[in-house]
């Protein structure tokens, strides 16, 4: 199995979540010679629509996008076909907490004119067009949901985990044309591009729906693991097993389902959350070690009986500053995010947020902005202070914040 060298490893491909430096996501749309205003994406799953918001300062509302204008015909396929029509319920009573799932991931496609996303319920990727909100083109997926999606740093390519089939899908953004799978573990989550495009790294995060969360029944949830493979032959290359890493530390008890993460700017740390925990650990690529265990505050009026933690998640979402200097965390069941100094790992002010789902940082990389998916807003955080400066309301239970370029003058979609 070849070595990867640390200077290649774990950087964020332009405008993921996982966020290390915003010019990465500006230099993405560079290329296009229209010219682009730089936005963000607010993927409100429940309501199948992505709002677009400014991407700094009072991040304020733009415009509104309808995801899923093509319901009836896909409602129309699923009631059609029992097994399809299965999985579609068991999303809708599992992780989708009673509701449909109608976006998880979104991108726009270097030249803005187009938004790609993965729809959880309908089990798909398509591209929808900008100025008219049509389909430009539909990916069905392997198996029956579409999950996490990343960007290559020349926006070129998305890779989308199909978390039933345990597949990642690699696809032309412009044509939707798959270019590539791989195999991973069980119910793969999170993608991320190397900031020089040769690998991507997935994490499996193994069954988060079932209720044998005793840390003694652990065992139960799968194979996790993350997947380093390479960009152009899709190859395996690598792996990586937290379990004997947090074995190794006396942390038999926590669970190895690494959920969100982020890279430190030099690609040598990984920050990374897990299952049921509140806090994150910092892993060492070089040594293959953890090497720091951050525990973050509990809430008193969170109860500590896993079964009640959404999706096995305690805490989800994790994003870094531009400089390397700070983290913000989303303290998802204990209803707060807080900023982090990455040189001594103390938090700063609790910033109370309804379910904080996600966690970016803004265009200017002055603030980080998590997601409040129980009041269906999302909230910025300064960098510098740790307290918030705005909130702003968008649609039903937003989850992924992801930064994208829309044509300059852009306010929606033309209605026919």
């Amino acid at each position: 199995m070849p070595a990867i060298r640390p200077r290649h490893l774990c950087s964020v491909a332009a405008a993921l979540a996982l966020t290390v430096t915003a010019p990465a996501t500006v230099a993405t749309a560079a290329d296009s010679s229209a010219a682009l205003r730089e936005v963000m994406f607010v993927g409100n799953n429940w309501d199948g629509t992505a709002d677009v918001i400014k991407s700094s300062a009072d991040f304020a509302k733009i415009g509104r996008i309808d995801v899923v204008p093509d319901k009836d015909e896909r409602m129309a396929e699923i009631n059609a076909d029992p097994i399809k029509w299965i999985y579609f319920m068991a999303i809708r009573n599992s992780v989708g907490e009673g509701h449909d799932q109608f976006v998880d991931d979104m991108y726009s496609t270097p030249d803005g004119t187009s938004m790609v996303v993965s729809r959880p319920s309908f089990a798909d990727v398509v591209s929808i067009d900008l100025a008219t909100g049509d389909i430009n083109w539909r990916f069905p997926v392997s198996g029956y949901r579409a999950d996490h999606m990343a960007v290559s740093p020349d926006g070129k390519r998305v890779a989308v985990s199909a978390s039933t089939s345990n597949t990642v899908h690699v696809l032309d953004i412009d044509t939707g044309r798959e270019l590539g799978r791989f195999a991973t573990g069980d119910k793969p989550h999170e993608n991320i591009f190397t900031q020089d495009g040769k690998y991507i790294y997935n994490m499996a995060i193994g069954d988060v729906n079932t209720q044998t969360d005793a840390p003694w029944l652990d065992w139960t949830k799968g194979d996790r693991r993350i997947t380093v493979v390479d960009a152009n032959t899709y190859q395996q290359v690598k792996v990586i097993d937290m379990r004997p890493k947090l074995d190794a530390i006396g942390l038999k008890d926590h669970s190895d389902a690494v959920r969100p993460a982020v890279f430190s700017p030099d690609e040598s740390k990984l920050y990374f959350q897990v299952s049921f925990f509140n806090g994150f650990f910092e892993y060492d690529l070089a040594t293959d070690k953890i090497t720091r265990t951050k525990t973050l505050p509990k809430n008193p009026a969170t109860s500590d009986d896993r079964t009640t933690f959404v999706n096995d998640s305690r805490h989800h979402g994790i994003s870094m500053s531009p400089d390397g200097s700070k983290l913000c965390v989303a303290g998802t069941m204990d209803d707060y995010a807080t900023v982090v100094n990455r040189t001594t790992l103390q938090e700063g002010p609790l910033v109370t947020a309804s379910k904080p789902y996600w966690a970016t940082v803004s265009g200017d990389g002055k603030s980080c902005v998590v997601s409040e998916s129980g009041t269906d807003q999302v909230t910025a955080i300064d960098f510098a202070t740790g307290r918030k400066t705005v909130s702003v309301p968008v649609g039903d239970h937003p989850q992924r914040v992801r930064l994208a370029h829309v044509p300059a003058g852009w306010t929606g979609p033309s209605v026919s």
